[in-house]
């Protein structure tokens, strides 16, 4: 492939994964309006959100393995057009229900476009040293995705919560064109055979658990409790597991995805929190709550490349902790907000959240993917899934925690809460990476 096809194919590829990360948290300050319009509560809006993280978990890992089957291409396209046409059904719904069906479809394209798009650039760049450079112009796009969800959803929403959804529509399709023109459909000889019981069970668990948290379903536990006792006896019977158990044998991976799903639960957890708490107690619009939430979310693409320089050096152990330590003193500050608290008071909070979150969220893939560098790409794959696992889990909890926004009184003692069980989550995590390799 010539570098005039090569470099279109790279843009395209960062798109496609930015799209898919864009949509965990671009969602987040629509919240309100999607509420006022489709006449939705709460509990319909955490579906809203945990729809699309839920199908990315529990797809994602074999996701890529049917890549691996059938060809990148074709799949990357397939996702592409799932996640368009869902797009598409979002910004048409007439309901909540069918919101949070479509979200569910969305994921779902999503675990099909992600692992494509980096597979697709490995072997469009088979020279070490530019497969290096347009790695790290994948993963530079992908972390300027947090920062631009909640400003690109605050200018969105000004025009029309439902414009968050269509825009991705012909973005997608200009995706799908230049990657059916470009891309080449290269099958890997030897490819495991997709571990679709797997992704059934471990899609049905999350879901379970997610439900019985946000509907207050306890006795559904017991429904998981056997889901997860299936998933692992299927996981160890089959030949190509999409999470091979003896991964786990290692600490340093398995503390690795603990803390990263840890990471995730308190941070998407409180952002849900917080964004509602700009917008519905301290009446912020859409946009004025965007550009308030980028003090959190800007230090991760900007420390980023010097803390995986830093991870290199000295290893991910001290990285990993003083994230954590940092991101835990935000959440204790966070304790101080009140109803009438102005934005000077939340700041603190924010900036050391997001500065904890640069340190920790680099270093900790760096520890997932080294501790079994001879999978790497599936060890990055565990990990990813991992994140949104835990992010899925955080919003139905904390959301439940705190309940609806317009009680403001019970919102912000309920969030505080959750600021404290995210204070304890951080510090037993960080006492955790002990465990995890200093090399």
């Amino acid at each position: 492939m010539t570098i005039m096809l090569r470099s279109p194919l790279l843009v395209v590829m960062c798109v496609g994964y930015f799209l898919v990360l864009l949509d965990v948290t671009v969602v987040n300050v629509a919240l309100p309006a999607i509420g006022t319009s489709l006449d939705a509560d709460p509990t319909g809006l955490q579906w809203v959100v945990d729809g699309y993280a839920l199908a990315l978990a529990g797809l994602l890992l074999v996701g890529g393995t049917v890549g691996d089957v059938h060809g990148h291409k074709r799949v990357v396209i397939t996702g592409l057009a799932v996640f368009g046409l869902a797009s598409l059904a979002c910004g048409l719904v007439p309901g909540v229900g069918w919101l949070v069906g479509a979200r569910f479809a969305q994921g779902a394209g999503a675990a099909l476009l992600l692992p494509g798009t980096l597979a697709i650039i490995t072997d469009a760049f088979p020279d070490r040293a530019a497969r290096a450079r347009a790695i790290g112009v994948w993963a530079s796009v992908g972390s300027a995705a947090l920062p631009a969800g909640p400003l690109l959803g605050g200018l969105l929403v000004a025009v029309g919560w439902r414009t968050v959804f269509f825009l991705n529509v012909p973005i997608v399709l200009v995706a799908a064109i230049v990657t059916a023109r470009v891309a080449t459909n290269r099958e890997h000889t030897g490819a495991r055979r997709a571990d679709w019981l797997g992704a059934v069970l471990a899609t049905a668990l999350l879901t379970t658990v997610t439900f019985a948290v946000i509907e207050q379903a306890w006795w559904l536990l017991a429904v998981s409790a056997a889901l997860l006792a299936a998933f692992v006896a299927a996981e160890r019977a089959t030949t190509d597991p999409m999470l091979p158990p003896r991964l786990f044998r290692k600490p340093t991976f398995s503390v690795a995805n603990a803390v990263a799903g840890t990471m995730n639960l308190c941070t998407l957890g409180l952002l849900f929190l917080v964004t509602q708490y700009l917008q519905t107690v301290r009446h912020l619009s859409a946009l004025a709550a965007g550009l308030s939430l980028l003090p959190l979310f800007l230090p991760l693409p900007l420390l980023a490349p010097a803390i995986g320089r830093l991870t290199g050096r000295i290893g991910p152990r001290r990285p990993v902790a003083a994230g954590l330590a940092l991101a835990a003193a935000g959440f204790a500050l966070l304790t101080a907000i009140g109803t009438d608290s102005s934005y000077w008071a939340l700041l603190p909070t924010l900036l050391l959240w997001g500065t904890g979150l640069g340190l920790l969220t680099p270093s900790v893939v760096a520890a997932a993917v080294g501790a079994v560098e001879e999978r790497s790409g599936l060890a990055s794959a565990v990990n990813n899934t991992a994140r949104q696992a835990g992010g899925a889990v955080g919003i139905a909890a904390f959301g439940a925690l705190a309940g609806d926004a317009s009680n403001t009184g019970s919102f912000v003692s309920g969030m505080h809460v959750a600021g404290l069980v995210s204070v304890a989550l951080f510090l037993v995590a960080a006492l955790s990476t002990g465990l995890i390799r200093s090399d």
